[in-house]
């Protein structure tokens, strides 16, 4: 599949992807799409900035709108027709911003219930009939034990970015929320990498659905040129100062390893004058995300954060990232990369290494 119009989409969606100049699908899209739009389950690996949301977004908008148009309209309050569970309250605000713009034409109720938000805000946002459900799954819960949300007419259920699920109690509620489904219900699921906990998942509820690795998942992608500094005796500050008097376009996103050193680093940079904000966890909400919203409208050069800003967030002027504190983990070390280079841009990545990390950097070598 060469073009969007080349797919059995509605005629409303399409003219909707013309108008967003969205012509060639990327390749988990060209994959993923036609067997959603067969009504097969699917599992879906892709590398970050790949455009895994689209790929599931075109098929839940066709399919709810296929429904109303043979007559089979959403009448009851709270019962979506399809549900796309996601493992933070920024990543749903994420996805419901790319499928807002695709109901224009195609007229279809998005609504959200996320954790991190007030109970009455969910309450409110599930009032009434709605086709499209985005929700942490810990907040939908609780709505469906109060018996404010039902899905047992959800006939697609998604789960996005399906390795970032990290409560311990994800699977037990994932598994609920299928059960809670149609007897029929369609599964999919999005993921950059197979974490153990989405290998668990996948054995659970996946067993009989197609799956498809794009190539280059679970790697990082060939537009991202990747720098490696090397840090004497733990003076990572002096590098870090070397690296930021090179010249990028866009924007700049520095990850640490803990909060601590997020707020150590910030208080740094912010002594040498550099413009920067910090995003992580344990922090007041609301100037979380406005410190984000600064930083994605290209008001702030310089973002300070944990591994919270490298679960799935789509910000497109990310020109670099730098690992201050490269992770132990490689999973986080895919997602962090992951925030520059995205959609075939070109980015840059540079890591501090120190002794500790040659492990870590001889593996990249061999991926």
């Amino acid at each position: 599949m060469d073009t969007f119009s080349s797919l059995p989409l509605l005629k409303s969606l399409l003219a909707s992807l013309k108008e967003k100049k969205l012509t060639r699908p990327t390749e988990i899209q060209s994959r993923a799409i036609p067997a959603l739009l067969a009504k097969k389950s699917i599992v879906g690996l892709s590398q970050t900035g790949s455009g895994k949301t689209l790929a599931y977004a075109l098929p839940l908008l066709h399919t709810v709108k296929t429904l109303e148009n043979e007559g089979d309209a959403v009448k009851n309050s709270g019962s979506p027709r399809a549900a796309v569970l996601v493992p933070t309250r920024e990543l749903g605000e994420q996805v419901s911003k790319v499928l807002k713009p695709f109901t224009h034409f195609t007229r279809v109720r998005v609504r959200t219930v996320l954790g991190g938000t007030a109970m009455e805000v969910s309450r409110r946002n599930v009032s009434g009939p709605f086709e499209i459900l985005v929700a942490t799954p810990g907040r939908l819960v609780q709505l469906m034990d109060r018996g404010i949300v039902k899905l047992n007419d959800v006939r697609i259920l998604v789960f996005d970015e399906a390795d970032q699920m990290l409560d311990p109690s994800f699977l037990t509620d994932a598994k609920m929320i299928a059960d809670a489904c149609t007897e029929d219900r369609q599964l999919a699921l999005f993921s950059a990498t197979a974490s153990a906990a989405t290998q668990e998942l996948i054995a659970e509820l996946f067993s009989n659905a197609e799956m498809i690795e794009t190539e280059g998942s679970q790697r990082t992608v060939a537009t991202l040129k990747t720098i490696n500094r090397n840090v004497s005796d733990g003076k990572r500050y002096p590098v870090l100062e070397k690296v930021l008097k090179t010249p990028t376009d866009g924007g700049t996103l520095i990850f640490t390893n803990t909060r601590k050193q997020c707020d150590a680093l910030a208080a740094l940079l912010d002594e040498s004058g550099y413009d920067c904000l910090i995003y992580r966890g344990e922090m007041d909400k609301v100037q979380r995300k406005n410190n984000l919203k600064l930083f994605r409208d290209g008001k702030i050069k310089y973002l300070i954060s944990t591994d919270l800003a490298s679960r799935g967030l789509d910000v497109e002027h990310v020109g670099r990232v730098i690992n201050y504190h490269l992770p132990q983990e490689m999973d986080n070390y895919i997602h962090r990369v992951g925030r520059t280079a995205r959609a075939g841009r070109k980015g840059e990545v540079y890591n501090l290494v120190t002794e500790r990390d040659k492990q870590l950097i001889a593996a990249l070598g061999s991926r």
